[in-house]
């Protein structure tokens, strides 16, 4: 691992893991309920597998989402807050010593297992906690891959997260942890480190074609960006493409629920993708993506089960589909009808993004008497220009890109950021 530029060896995460077990053991037991602080580094992640060895029930608390924590830790009923301070030393506080009657909670017990407890993004709607036999979840890991240097650019909060901490213990490859994940931040830890795979998400590649970043530092150590958490605007790809023609990109897909599937690209510049792999089965019913997971949680803390009886969840994903091939259009719930016609912000987002002086877009639906909804859109741009003068241009550079019904009737410029901590777009409908 490569952190605050030091480097530490495999040898020295077992030290300090087995240094974090002995400190914690005592103060949350093993079957406890256990928030912990952190952010991508050295010691954090060698406190996450303390604790794991430890067969604690580990809710990571991502520093960058603080906001959202009394919320997390209420539903995901806290025992115990443990956290490193500046010295690196173990804390760990008392939040509650009530014995929660937890269904969920108490199968992990039975079975001396650790869980994992990640929350939904929210984005459409309240997060849910979804609660992972940690044992099972790990097995998805069991056969070798490739060793990369690659940069954690996802949380550990995050599904995304820590797919790519267990993919690269498990294969040996070299963990590069950024101080900071600002694009100039990133390329020059690309640079420095010389990193081979870079996963993110569309969001902040548009962030970095923005930045004017990937000209600035030498990225030529890049083998593979693999992109996901959202539907990639074909502009978007196209332009990051267009700046790093060296590189390969590779859609992936996973859930908080069902966990990372395998992904294949129909080719680099393609949306359309194969989704499966070992240990998962997929169908589509209704124009829509079901799951079916070995490595799927044990069901939801705050929220109905989603499992059919056959044991397929409805991810709720609208795709098209093209023989095995696939395209991810987007959520259901984010889909907007406009009198009947079906919009997908993606597509209106892919449309804007392309038009000289946006930097950013989020697509979103409207209630309207009239039509039950019409499209809306926050705008950021990087140059000085008034709503109506916008909308007069928006309305030009549409007309022969999108569907009438398609181009944003209510249009907001935003001076404010249209994603989240997560790097991905905060959407409303209203």
């Amino acid at each position: 691992m490569v952190w605050d530029d030091k480097t530490f060896t495999c040898g020295e995460l077992v030290e300090q893991t087995l240094a974090f077990q002995a400190q914690t053991a005592a103060m949350a037991p093993p079957g406890s309920i256990v928030g912990v602080l952190v952010s991508y580094s050295f010691p954090c992640v060698a406190l996450f597998l303390a604790l794991a060895l430890n067969r604690n029930i580990i809710i990571p608390l991502s520093r960058e989402a603080v906001q959202k924590h009394d919320d997390y830790t209420a539903i995901g009923k806290v025992q115990y807050i443990v956290s490193l301070d500046d010295q690196g030393r173990v804390r760990v506080s008392v939040r509650s010593s009530e014995d929660f009657n937890c269904v969920l909670y108490d199968r992990l017990r039975s079975l001396k297992h650790n869980g994992l407890v990640l929350f939904s993004s929210g984005s459409s709607g309240p997060p849910k906690g979804v609660v992972h036999d940690l044992d099972r979840f790990a097995e998805a890991y069991s056969a070798p891959g490739k060793s990369l240097r690659t940069l954690i650019f996802l949380q550990m909060d995050h599904i995304g997260g820590i797919n790519t901490l267990l993919y690269n213990l498990r294969n040996g490859g070299t963990l590069v942890m950024p101080g900071s994940r600002l694009p100039e931040a990133i390329c020059r830890c690309i640079q420095e480190n010389r990193v081979e795979l870079l996963p993110t998400s569309p969001t902040f590649l548009n962030l970095m074609v923005l930045s004017g970043m990937t000209s600035r530092y030498d990225l030529s150590s890049l083998k593979l960006i693999t992109y996901g958490t959202e539907p990639m605007p074909a502009g978007t790809l196209k332009r990051i493409q267009s700046l790093l023609p060296h590189v390969r990109f590779k859609q992936t897909y996973g859930l908080s629920e069902t966990g990372i599937l395998q992904t294949k690209s129909r080719d680099d510049g393609s949306l359309w993708v194969k989704v499966g792999g070992k240990g998962f089965d997929v169908k589509i019913k209704n124009n829509r993506l079901w799951i079916k997971s070995r490595y799927a949680m044990l069901g939801y803390l705050n929220a109905d089960s989603p499992f059919e009886a056959d044991g397929y969840i409805n991810t709720r994903d609208m795709v098209e589909q093209d023989g095995e091939w696939l395209k991810i259009l987007g959520r259901e719930s984010e889909l907007i009808n406009v009198g009947g016609s079906k919009v997908f912000p993606a597509e209106v987002e892919s449309v804007l993004l392309t038009m000289p002086g946006v930097e950013d877009v989020m697509v979103h639906g409207l209630a309207n008497s009239l039509t039950g909804q019409v499209v809306a859109a926050k705008i950021k741009t990087g140059e000085a220009i008034t709503l109506s003068e916008f909308k007069l241009r928006m309305r030009q550079f549409c007309k022969d890109r999108l569907e009438s019904y398609k181009i944003p009737v209510k249009v907001e410029i935003s001076k404010e950021i249209l994603y989240s901590e997560r790097f991905k777009k905060k959407r409303t409908s209203v």
